[in-house]
């Protein structure tokens, strides 16, 4: 029991402070991390911008591996460039070190339970009120204190009463300094918090297991395990996707290796910046170890952005051209740092590339109006049924995501928001279809030599650039939420394009009981019609996209 109870009391503590780390950082998540991500989605191609950013995020939501997971993503997605994610990962590594901090600062210096239970309870009874922004933020203070809670244990277990046999390795040797590098890589990797392997560390090291030269190694081997969550994140994404994952690898094999090389100048250099020098706290010099290794990484590597770039497509080739166009927009959920807000905001940029090829397609319209000849057929007949097939496939891969989507934890908001872009989804997909075949309609007039009246054709244009106005007020606000005046602005638009629809049949109408060709007159009224279905359509997403 003397061995079993310890290794018990270890397997708890861990507990307790992985999952005190995953409430925190979900908690935070859930009530900014959207406003988080989309600000990460968004941001410009200079390298300092996207540093902060990177380095902010990452501060806040205690994870550095989600927010990497997020950058792969959203280059996935098209949503950041290659040279825009540099910034944001070296941001992101910088912003990791804040843990070690909270817990050097804050663990060892009182009782750590003497406050840790008291918050875990506050957290708990925030967690049962109805509002939401007040159910995530006791979340998030529940998993701060049960973090400190497993650090209490930690704290108790590794001590040379408890655990000094196993973890007792004072010796500085480069055998036992290789050991710690390599003990630090892969229990990061099985942890997946380099944030959570610095805690365990930072305890052993305080309490005297460790001597300050293997803390310092396993705390850079822990910075190559960390890269395990990049990497996952990276595995049948697109070639963008894969090299920024290298990118973050590279980063932390780059330090790190410079770190070996001049280990000693490198940990004088640390005990130099620490308060108190070789007299200063081991919890806090290895939180500065911490932090000098990312800030040094960065100096070095930031200036060298495009080359880094450029390394990194040597080392992932481009990926292979497909000879047909198709759509793929796979859902890939990583246990450890999944976030509804990320596949949400992947999501919607594939709505926004679907409004653009549907836009694309009214714009086809638009031509075989004005130019009703031969030549027209011959250049949009089959790229207006590949553009369908395409919305098609579009169509089925983002539902099928959306739904995968409402399987993981959200709120009622984000709920209600999956559910308006599932309509818009529909709304979409059933907008190709008329433009489709209002093509098609103005392909058959052209083989069957249909003639039509100049002033008919005249009339048409007019119709038909409301509707694209109305395309385009769409396309401009698909992700975002429409105020009430920007619907009653769609609602004008709308009833618009129903008085021209009314005013165009009613003149076909007359000319047939005029005698007119009556073929002709009824697919005349057939594309007025199914234009004016499209604005149907436009109108039915201003409504999903004011709730």
């Amino acid at each position: 029991m003397q061995i079993v109870t310890p290794i018990l009391q270890l397997i708890g503590s861990l507990g307790f402070l992985l999952y005190g780390m995953k409430l925190m950082s979900d908690g935070v998540q859930r009530s900014a991390g959207e406003k988080l991500q989309r600000a990460l989605s968004v941001i410009t191609g200079n390298r300092y911008v996207g540093l902060l950013t990177g380095m902010l995020i990452t501060m806040i939501i205690q994870s550095s591996g989600a927010t990497t997971v997020m950058v792969v993503t959203f280059v996935n997605a098209g949503l950041l460039t290659l040279t825009q994610s540099v910034g944001v990962i070296f941001g992101a590594n910088i912003g990791t070190t804040i843990t070690a901090w909270i817990v050097s600062i804050f663990g060892f210096n009182f009782k750590i339970s003497a406050f840790a239970i008291p918050v875990v309870g506050i957290g708990y009874f925030l967690t049962i009120i109805k509002k939401t922004n007040l159910r995530n933020m006791g979340e998030s203070i529940m998993g701060f204190g049960m973090l400190f809670l497993g650090l209490s244990g930690l704290s108790d277990v590794f001590t040379p009463e408890q655990l000094g046999f196993l973890f007792k390795i004072q010796s500085s040797g480069v055998w036992a300094i290789l050991l710690g590098f390599i003990i630090g890589i892969f229990i990061t990797a099985l942890l997946h918090s380099s944030s959570a392997f610095s805690a365990i560390v930072i305890t052993m090291a305080y309490n005297g297991l460790i001597s300050w030269e293997l803390a310092a190694a396993m705390t850079l081997g822990s910075n190559i395990g960390s890269c395990i969550d990049a990497i996952l994140a990276a595995i049948g994404k697109n070639a963008d996707a894969r090299r920024s994952a290298v990118i973050h690898v590279m980063f932390n094999v780059f330090g790190t290796i410079l770190a070996l090389i001049f280990f000693h100048p490198f940990l004088n250099l640390v005990v130099l910046l620490t308060p108190g020098h070789e007299n200063s706290n081991i919890a806090i010099r290895i939180s500065m170890l911490h932090t000098v290794f990312k800030t040094i990484s960065t100096l070095i590597l930031l200036p060298m952005q495009n080359p880094i770039v450029k390394l990194s497509k040597l080392i992932v080739k481009d990926d292979k051209k497909e000879e047909e166009k198709s759509f793929k927009l796979e859902f890939t959920e990583l246990f450890a740092k999944d976030s509804i807000a990320t596949h949400v905001i992947q999501a919607e940029k594939a709505i926004a590339d679907m409004t653009d090829t549907v836009s694309d397609m009214f714009d086809n319209i638009q031509i075989g109006v004005t130019k009703r000849n031969q030549e027209y057929i011959e250049n949009y007949k089959e790229k207006s049924a590949a553009a369908e097939l395409y919305v098609d496939q579009m169509h089925e891969q983002i539902t099928h995501y959306l739904v995968k989507c409402e399987s993981l934890p959200m709120t009622d908001k984000q709920a209600s928001h999956i559910s308006s872009l599932l309509q818009i989804v529909d709304e979409l997909e059933d907008m190709s279809d008329n433009c489709y075949t209002t093509i098609m309609l103005i392909i058959k007039s052209i083989d069957r030599k249909m003639s039509f009246p100049d002033e008919d054709q005249e009339r048409l244009l007019p119709y038909l650039e409301l509707v694209r106005q109305f395309l385009q007020f769409i396309r401009r606000n698909i992700n975002t939420q429409l105020s009430l005046e920007k619907l009653d602005l769609a609602r004008e638009l709308e009833d618009g394009i129903d008085a021209f629809r009314k005013d165009l049949k009613k003149t076909a109408r007359k000319r047939l009981e005029g005698g007119a060709d009556v073929k002709s007159e009824l697919l005349y009224i057939d594309v007025v019609r199914r234009i004016e279905n499209i604005g149907d359509n436009c109108f039915r997403i201003s409504e999903s996209l004011t709730n």
